[in-house]
Protein backbone atom coordinates (compact mmCIF):
# COMPACT_ATOMS: atom_id res chain seq x y z
CA UNK A 1 0.00 0.00 0.00
CA UNK A 2 1.13 3.50 -1.14
CA UNK A 3 1.23 6.42 1.44
CA UNK A 4 -0.92 8.71 1.30
CA UNK A 5 -0.88 11.84 -0.74
CA UNK A 6 0.58 15.07 0.52
CA UNK A 7 -1.50 17.94 0.38
CA UNK A 8 0.46 20.50 2.19
CA UNK A 9 4.26 20.49 3.95
CA UNK A 10 6.57 22.84 5.71
CA UNK A 11 9.43 22.98 7.66
CA UNK A 12 8.11 20.96 10.58
CA UNK A 13 4.33 19.73 9.87
CA UNK A 14 3.00 18.01 6.99
CA UNK A 15 -1.00 17.32 6.08
CA UNK A 16 -1.74 14.22 4.04
CA UNK A 17 -4.93 12.74 2.19
CA UNK A 18 -5.96 9.91 4.30
CA UNK A 19 -9.10 9.61 2.27
CA UNK A 20 -12.16 10.06 5.05
CA UNK A 21 -10.04 12.14 7.25
CA UNK A 22 -6.88 15.13 7.00
CA UNK A 23 -3.63 14.18 8.96
CA UNK A 24 -1.48 17.20 9.90
CA UNK A 25 1.71 15.69 11.37
CA UNK A 26 4.12 17.88 13.64
CA UNK A 27 7.53 16.96 12.08
CA UNK A 28 9.48 17.68 14.97
CA UNK A 29 7.54 14.40 16.84
CA UNK A 30 8.13 12.13 14.19
CA UNK A 31 9.91 8.78 15.43
CA UNK A 32 8.61 9.57 19.13
CA UNK A 33 5.99 6.05 20.47
CA UNK A 34 2.19 6.63 20.17
CA UNK A 35 1.41 6.11 23.81
CA UNK A 36 -2.70 6.95 23.07
CA UNK A 37 -5.71 8.45 20.79
CA UNK A 38 -7.27 11.08 22.18
CA UNK A 39 -9.65 14.61 21.89
CA UNK A 40 -7.35 17.46 21.41
CA UNK A 41 -9.53 19.85 22.82
CA UNK A 42 -7.51 22.60 21.53
CA UNK A 43 -8.05 21.68 17.66
CA UNK A 44 -11.11 19.57 18.24
CA UNK A 45 -9.79 16.99 16.74
CA UNK A 46 -8.36 12.90 17.18
CA UNK A 47 -5.36 13.06 18.46
CA UNK A 48 -2.21 10.63 18.67
CA UNK A 49 -0.02 11.21 21.86
CA UNK A 50 3.29 10.67 23.04
CA UNK A 51 5.08 11.61 25.69
CA UNK A 52 8.64 13.46 26.60
CA UNK A 53 10.05 13.76 30.05
CA UNK A 54 11.31 17.57 31.02
CA UNK A 55 15.08 17.64 32.98
CA UNK A 56 13.00 16.86 36.33
CA UNK A 57 11.95 13.33 34.86
CA UNK A 58 7.91 14.97 34.49
CA UNK A 59 6.76 13.10 31.68
CA UNK A 60 4.29 15.52 29.54
CA UNK A 61 1.89 14.40 27.12
CA UNK A 62 1.95 16.11 23.66
CA UNK A 63 0.23 15.64 20.02
CA UNK A 64 2.10 13.53 17.44
CA UNK A 65 -0.41 13.93 14.70
CA UNK A 66 -3.57 15.24 14.18
CA UNK A 67 -6.84 13.40 12.40
CA UNK A 68 -9.32 15.59 10.93
CA UNK A 69 -12.80 14.46 9.30
CA UNK A 70 -13.44 15.91 5.87
CA UNK A 71 -17.05 16.46 6.73
CA UNK A 72 -16.09 18.75 9.68
CA UNK A 73 -12.42 20.30 8.38
CA UNK A 74 -11.73 22.57 5.93
CA UNK A 75 -8.52 22.23 4.81
CA UNK A 76 -7.86 26.50 4.94
CA UNK A 77 -8.41 25.60 8.51
CA UNK A 78 -5.97 22.47 9.33
CA UNK A 79 -3.36 25.07 7.41
CA UNK A 80 -4.15 27.85 9.83
CA UNK A 81 -3.20 25.70 12.52
CA UNK A 82 -0.44 24.05 10.75
CA UNK A 83 1.30 27.42 9.88
CA UNK A 84 0.87 29.02 13.19
CA UNK A 85 2.65 25.66 14.42
CA UNK A 86 5.25 26.61 11.66
CA UNK A 87 5.77 29.83 13.08
CA UNK A 88 5.98 28.54 16.63
CA UNK A 89 9.00 26.25 15.92
CA UNK A 90 10.40 28.56 13.77
CA UNK A 91 10.47 31.79 16.44
CA UNK A 92 11.82 29.30 18.81
CA UNK A 93 14.60 28.15 16.87
CA UNK A 94 15.63 31.82 16.14
CA UNK A 95 15.64 32.59 19.59
CA UNK A 96 17.89 29.30 20.50
CA UNK A 97 19.86 29.29 17.23
CA UNK A 98 19.97 32.73 15.86
CA UNK A 99 22.84 32.30 13.95
CA UNK A 100 21.05 29.07 11.49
Amino acid sequence: MSPPPVVKKGQFYSITDDGDHYTMEDRTKRGLTVRERSIDEGLGAEAEMGMIHDMDGIGHRIPIRWFFPKGGSVLDEITAHALAMEKKYADMRELTCPDD
